[in-house]
């Protein structure tokens, strides 16, 4: 079927479209299929407030928690056994994709966020999940904490393909490509091949923008500030990777057959209803990128979304924004270290929350 003309544009600027939303009702309707025969998506993340909605809302779990009650599982383990399915199944869908665009055709599984600052746990984890599901082109997600960057190196050393998510700050991320380039020589090192591996890098954007711009009106800034830093510090981390992956390090391991670590953008669904909805992926369209999008977002791009300035063209005004925001009395640091800490948390929540309707459903049905 014919793609969507505005999203098949937006994969030819080099942006792999993915669906940052996964479930079973999605997977069995058909319509993650049709999202991808005719919205040009080609990938899939979960996190786990995701899967909180995914389970907490539908009766296709019925059947398998069932079938774990009646096993008399723990609540860890029937957790586990069924997010991995509903994900090898979408790899399975996906895996076309893949095998036609190495490095998409990826679905991505987060590692327990209770784990995000103990690093030998969530590589132990990491490797677990990776063994779990079973499918190469899967995602291991593990969080950008200062306990999860050398995890990162571990866990791609060991060949597993990384999701690193929860990267807000251009210092954090620039650590990230450290991890993953130390894991990849780690790797040669060991005489191991590169084959297969494959990372990216997922940068938050709304949630700046939704610290920022508070943290702004405190100040009593000038309002014309407010809803850019998102975009700049995301443009900024762009030019990072550019600066990374043209270094001699890297070539070097170019040439033993890595890949690079293609940034992601997370959290691009518009939470001020007064910025245009499809702001995060207009004006963040560069090559080698990832837009991961709320189903919503989206289908807003689908229908109105125009490309904005190239990304390569915005550095000395994202620079320049960056600069204001600080002038304007914003601690950077502590914005960024706030949202680490609360995206944690609000990953631990939903984790907690999926735990007990996962217990409270096997109790149900035992």
């Amino acid at each position: 079927m014919a793609q969507n003309e505005k999203l098949a544009e937006l994969s030819s600027a080099g942006v792999a479209v993915w669906l940052d939303d996964l479930s079973r009702d999605r997977i069995r309707s058909g319509n993650l299929q049709s999202l991808v025969d005719e919205h040009s998506v080609v990938g899939v993340t979960t996190n786990p407030t995701i899967f909180a909605a995914a389970i907490s809302g539908s009766e296709s779990y019925d059947d398998q928690l069932h079938a774990l009650a009646v096993r008399q599982v723990s609540v860890e383990e029937a957790l586990r056994t069924i997010t991995a399915a509903d994900v090898r199944d979408a790899c399975d869908l996906l895996r076309p994709v893949a095998e036609r665009q190495p490095g998409d055709g990826r679905v991505s599984l987060e590692v327990a966020p209770g784990l995000a600052d103990d690093t030998d746990a969530t590589a132990a984890e990491a490797a677990h999940l990776w063994w779990l599901v079973d499918r190469p082109n899967l995602f291991i997600k593990i969080p950008a904490t200062e306990a999860g960057l050398p995890a990162i190196t571990e866990t791609i050393a060991n060949g597993i393909s990384v999701n690193v998510t929860l990267i807000f700050s251009l210092e954090r991320y620039k650590a990230v490509m450290d991890a993953y380039l130390a894991g990849l020589e780690k790797r040669v090192a060991e005489g191991g091949s590169l084959d297969g591996i494959a990372s990216v890098a997922s940068f938050f954007v709304s949630r700046v923008d939704s610290e920022i711009d508070k943290r702004l009106d405190a100040a009593g800034a000038d309002a014309s500030l407010k809803g850019k830093a998102g975009v700049a510090n995301a443009q900024l981390a762009y030019q990072a990777y550019e600066e990374v992956f043209s270094s001699d390090r890297w070539k070097a391991l170019e040439a033993e057959g890595a890949v690079a670590q293609r940034p992601l953008w997370a959290s691009t669904g518009v939470k001020n209803p007064e910025y245009s909805d499809t702001m995060y992926i207009s004006e963040l369209i560069a090559p080698g990128t990832v837009n991961t999008m709320p189903e919503k977002t989206l289908m807003a791009y689908a229908d109105h979304g125009t490309p904005g300035t190239p990304v390569q063209k915005s550095y000395d005004d994202a620079a320049a924004v960056m600069q204001a925001v600080r002038d304007a009395g914003v601690d950077l640091d502590d914005v960024f270290r706030v949202l680490e800490e609360e995206g944690v948390q609000k990953f631990v929540d939903s984790w907690d929350e999926l735990t007990t309707s996962v217990r409270e459903q096997l109790e149900d049905k035992a």
